[in-house]
């Protein structure tokens, strides 16, 4: 796996390609000197879990049959300055269904995407704690599988 990141402007603008030929803007915030142009480097971060785990959560209610017609997840991350750096810390993941979908299965698939399959999430792990939610039909999913 490799990526090429090309600069676009005099700032902080770049466009980083993917070896399919996938491109994707990256510049800093206005308020930090840049142009706003794409997203930052630490907002891909957050992308990239929500992406990974959209994968593993859709694959695996598709598996089991389940009716999805609306999906959508929601990813806050909390920094914390460490040196110079602003590590993520806290990362939470809210994710919402909808459709006929058992609120048991769909928080089976959270708990299997972010415990075990989401390379993302597991690569963040020894800096950040990684939560996850789920929202079936308007309704919060507890741990024991009621809504």
């Amino acid at each position: 796996m490799k990526v090429t990141l090309n600069r676009v402007n005099e700032k902080f603008h770049f466009q980083v390609k993917n070896d399919r030929g996938y491109v994707v803007d990256l510049d800093k915030r206005k308020v930090q000197g840049g142009d706003d142009l794409g997203a930052s480097p630490m907002e891909l971060l957050l992308m990239g879990v929500a992406g990974c785990s959209g994968i593993d959560l859709i694959g695996i209610l598709q598996k089991q049959r389940q009716e999805i017609t609306s999906y959508q997840m929601e990813v806050a991350g909390e920094r914390t300055p460490m040196g110079e750096a602003k590590p993520f810390t806290e990362i939470h993941a809210t994710i919402f269904i909808e459709g006929k979908v058992s609120p048991k299965k769909a928080l089976k698939a959270a708990e299997l995407s972010f415990e075990k399959y989401c390379s993302v999430s597991k690569t963040l792990e020894p800096t950040a704690t990684v939560t996850y939610s789920v929202v079936v039909n308007g309704e919060k999913v507890e741990k024991n599988g009621e809504a």
